[in-house]
């Protein structure tokens, strides 16, 4: 689709390597859009080319008072994304009504709309991890930010809008580009600066009798496969819906463990503590993506695996710094 770009969260994780992968296609007439609360999303901006930087809330201004022209596609990645946050009306404005006006914008001005979903939205995985439309109405998030999330699919569904947009749910995301997450940044990053002032990683024992200390699974996605699928749905505008996105593996946190030393050239020293009490009810134990509706839509790419994505983000970013 021609015309400019819009990325809110644009200095973000997802957002900043999705503008860096526009700019290495040789776009840059990007709109990015986003609130700089944090050196480390300024450091995320350092590299990138783009036409204009719009503050999140003049952003939504002009888009009231349609004060934005020329638009062609929307990729909707600015949200808060902490598990943590308690905030229920602010995640419902900032999260859920924000995408509605800007999804209404796009559809409105016949600009492609691409948003951030999450696989947060799947609760803790008894209904399991397929993205056909017909189960979401049955999910069940386990914290606020999921429930933002699964309320603007419903909405999206309901409206039927849904065919006209996409959505991405995103698994666990890790890679360059999250310093500024804090604790919301990936097990990657934060056992690669535990190893390196410590020596050793520690994880999260297990309180669920099906599955050993550290052997509880995520499905691991490195973002440069994200921004892929991302960009997919801009290069295929006749696919619409919502669409997981992850390796379509189940990893657990000792196979993460063992790449992260593997790729710092150590020996692994991995020890057990216990979970804070505060998450152990909404904690989940297993995730993996189904692909077989992305793939089904077209997409063909090949997935990094869990150790070619951490030797990357490890040798060739974290390393460096």
């Amino acid at each position: 689709m021609s015309g400019q770009f819009v990325v809110t969260g644009g200095a973000g994780f997802i957002g900043s390597n999705l503008v860096r992968a526009l700019n290495g296609r040789g776009s840059r007439n990007v709109i990015v859009v986003d609130r700089l609360d944090h050196p480390g999303k300024e450091r995320n901006l350092e590299s990138l080319q783009y036409e204009r930087f719009i503050d999140k809330d003049e952003f939504r201004r002009l888009v009231a008072g349609d004060g934005i022209r020329g638009v062609g596609t929307v990729f909707h990645l600015g949200a808060c994304s902490s598990t943590t946050e308690m905030d229920e009306e602010y995640l419902l404005d900032n999260n859920t009504r924000y995408t509605e006006e800007l999804c209404r914008w796009c559809v409105n001005r016949g600009a492609r709309f691409v948003y951030a979903s999450t696989a947060a939205t799947y609760g803790d995985g008894s209904l399991g991890y397929s993205d056909d439309p017909a189960l979401i109405p049955k999910l069940a998030p386990l914290n606020p930010y999921g429930m933002s999330k699964q309320r603007f699919d419903l909405w999206a569904l309901d409206s039927g809008i849904i065919d006209r947009i996409a959505g991405v749910k995103y698994f666990n995301v890790y890679g360059p580009g999250e310093d500024h997450k804090g604790d919301m940044r990936s097990v990657v990053n934060k056992a690669h600066a535990q190893v390196t002032r410590t020596g050793e990683l520690t994880l999260f024992k297990s309180y669920n009798p099906d599955y050993a200390d550290g052997e509880q699974v995520r499905d691991f996605v490195y973002v440069r496969d994200a921004v892929a699928v991302t960009l997919f749905f801009h290069d295929n505008p006749g696919v619409s819906g919502i669409y997981n996105c992850g390796s379509g593996e189940a990893r657990s946190w000792l196979d993460l463990g063992r790449a992260v030393f593997a790729a710092m050239g150590k020996g692994p020293r991995i020890r057990f503590v216990e979970m804070p009490g505060a998450i152990r009810a909404r904690y989940q134990y297993h995730t993996q993506a189904d692909l077989s509706r992305l793939r089904a839509a077209g997409y063909a790419a090949r997935f990094m695996s869990l150790e070619e994505g951490v030797s990357d983000y490890i040798r060739n970013h974290l390393a460096e710094r």
